[in-house]
């Protein structure tokens, strides 16, 4: 009779092997992953130091607006052609709520706006007609300086314009639209027809 040991002895080697190579796939597999998500990250990383490290020629650089992504939201707008969301910095969001410009007040010193706008697309989930965010087509950024912007009402002015097929910004020109000239005051022209509310279009929508 073949003692019992001599038959468990093979089933259990097997199943050890087994259980490496299973353990040993799994760790390909994590290691795999990991790899994966660092390379994501660092194409994010990426991307984020190219735009922070832009400038627009003669005006302002993108790196005055770091964090613009987790500002609050002032209002959104649209036309037939963009839908665009204002955020804004905490010193401009503390204005508004404390009622200027209706309250014949200047914003602050060191109130930052960014409008970041997109190209809208038809929503593939939503049961209903919608738009959503495609695209982005521009970012626009406004801080006042009241000292370093005199001659521009005390604003300063940038465009960034995003292209998809790199996946990075470059300073506005005079070929966008609308056209922006290489200066911190690109934006000034337009502004005054809006000078009695300190050069902002933009209200700050009631939540």
């Amino acid at each position: 009779m073949i003692p019992v040991e001599e038959i468990t002895r093979p089933l259990g080697r097997l199943i050890h092997s087994a259980a490496a190579v299973a353990a040993g796939a799994i760790g390909v597999a994590m290691f795999g992953t990991l790899l994966f998500g660092e390379a994501l990250a660092d194409g994010s990383n990426a991307r984020d130091a190219a735009k922070y490290d832009l400038k627009v020629p003669g005006g302002l650089a993108f790196a005055e607006f770091k964090g613009y992504e987790d500002w609050a939201v002032i209002t959104i707008d649209h036309t037939e052609e963009l839908m665009k969301v204002i955020l804004g910095n905490p010193v401009v969001m503390d204005a508004f709520r404390a009622g200027v410009p209706g309250n014949g007040k200047p914003f602050p010193d060191g109130s930052k706006m960014a409008k970041v706008e997109w190209k809208p697309q038809k929503s593939p989930d939503a049961p209903y007609d919608i738009n959503v965010p495609g695209p982005i087509y521009d970012l626009d950024f406004m801080v006042k300086d009241a000292k370093r912007f005199a001659d521009s009402g005390g604003w300063g002015y940038a465009v960034f314009v995003y292209d998809a097929a790199s996946d990075r910004y470059t300073p506005g020109t005079l070929a966008h639209k609308p056209p922006q000239d290489n200066d911190a005051r690109c934006g000034a022209a337009c502004h005054t027809v809006v000078q009695r509310k300190d050069y902002v279009f933009t209200d700050y929508a009631k939540r």
